[in-house]
């Protein structure tokens, strides 16, 4: 299957069997508990010696071909899953690093994961170091001064800045570090940052895997033994998915490739138009030429993604004026649905910060991301206009 292309493998992957009674679609199997008819079979299954299932919280039919898919999709050895994007984060992290261990990451974080390095791993005597995303001299520095771990998100949230990843993962081996990448923004279709060398990948598969905006689950990628450390972490504290979910993501990822191809291209679209008008301050975007980052981007992703940033001239009031106008997009938090979804970071991904905390991680409060989806782009660029007309 490795050998397959992506869309392809988004169809295919963890389904090139027949199920039960010889069904082409997955089963949602709900049983908590798994029977065995003799005691030997039994713990050869607890013990790994054979394949099976035991007990939902562990493993599951359904949610099995959930990893193995997206497994396929990132050319990974394993993947284990979460009930959601953020539990997939904190397992992570709390799987790797203890007491006396040092992370380095960038200030651009989505807001969750800032929280958990600003407040939550500093409490359990972990040193964090938050270095400036566009910074990569400053982040190599921090890396060789020694570290467990080397965490990055590219393209950032919400700025959509972009990050070297071969460059700063060669940094961090030299020191031994783990390097976790965020790869929930870029999706397997536009950067598989495994094949750059990372060791581990994080997805909220809440926003583009499952691409509706009806389903929330977390997945974690990379080698067998760091996959089996985290699987084992997550096992014990519960955070698992549930079967339903695992069908609904499963049913979404199949048309991963058509929907992030669709949204590459109206991102683009879009960020050309809003770029030259006149009510736009400025545009983020890795695809635009004027991107600090887009040679970068060129080379590591194969897409730009469907995430744009744009700051309107003047104040907060004339956002509200803007979104309050527009008619198409969802005012909503998220991304990577098939229906565009608008709004401030103050009330998305960074609502947990304060303004001065947003101030520092470069998020003027006149900034609105936009996560676009797979409409006309021609209704959704006339909608904006209308809507910029009215500030």
């Amino acid at each position: 299957m490795n050998s397959k292309k992506q869309g392809t493998k988004a169809v295919w992957g963890g389904q090139s069997e027949l199920f039960y009674q010889g069904a082409t679609q997955v089963p949602i199997v709900n049983s908590v508990t798994f029977g065995y008819d003799n005691v030997d079979d039994w713990f050869d299954v607890a013990i790994g010696k054979k394949e099976g299932h035991i007990y939902s919280r562990n493993t599951n039919p359904t949610v099995a071909v959930f990893e193995e898919k997206v497994r396929v999709l990132e050319n990974a050895e394993a993947a284990t899953s979460f009930s959601t994007g953020m539990a997939g984060i904190s397992n992570t992290l709390s799987t790797f690093l203890s007491q006396g261990d040092r992370v380095v990451s960038i200030k651009d974080t989505y807001g969750g994961t800032s929280i958990i390095f600003l407040e939550f791993l500093p409490k359990h005597g972990i040193e964090v170091t938050l270095c400036d995303t566009a910074n990569h001299e400053e982040i190599e520095a921090e890396v060789k001064k020694g570290c467990k771990m080397l965490y990055l998100e590219t393209p950032t949230n919400p700025t959509l800045k972009i990050l070297n990843l071969k460059r700063l993962i060669k940094s961090a081996h030299e020191v031994g570090a783990l390097v976790v990448v965020d790869n929930t923004f870029a999706t397997p279709i536009n950067q598989q940052p495994l094949e750059l060398a990372a060791d581990i990948v994080l997805h909220s598969a809440t926003k583009y895997l499952g691409g509706h905006s009806d389903a929330m689950g977390g997945v974690a990628c990379g080698n067998k033994d760091l996959i089996q450390q985290i699987f084992h972490y997550r096992e014990i504290n519960g955070a698992s998915l549930h079967a339903n979910t695992a069908y609904m993501l499963l049913r979404g990822i199949q048309t991963l490739e058509l929907r992030v191809l669709r949204q590459n291209e109206n991102a683009m679209k879009l960020a050309e138009h809003l770029e030259k008008h006149n009510k736009i301050e400025q545009v983020f975007y890795p695809g635009l030429k004027s991107h600090s980052g887009h040679k970068i981007a060129s080379e590591q992703m194969t897409g730009f993604g469907g995430v744009l940033a744009f700051s309107i001239k003047g104040d907060f009031e004339n956002v509200k004026v803007f979104l309050n106008s527009l008619e198409l997009a969802h005012l909503a938090a998220s991304l990577g649905s098939v229906s565009t979804l608008i709004g401030p970071p103050k009330v998305t991904s960074h609502v947990e910060a304060t303004v001065k905390e947003r101030k520092q991680l470069g998020i003027p409060e006149n900034l609105i991301r936009c996560a676009v989806g797979i409409e006309n782009i021609e209704d959704i660029i006339a909608d904006f206009d209308k809507a910029l007309l009215k500030i």
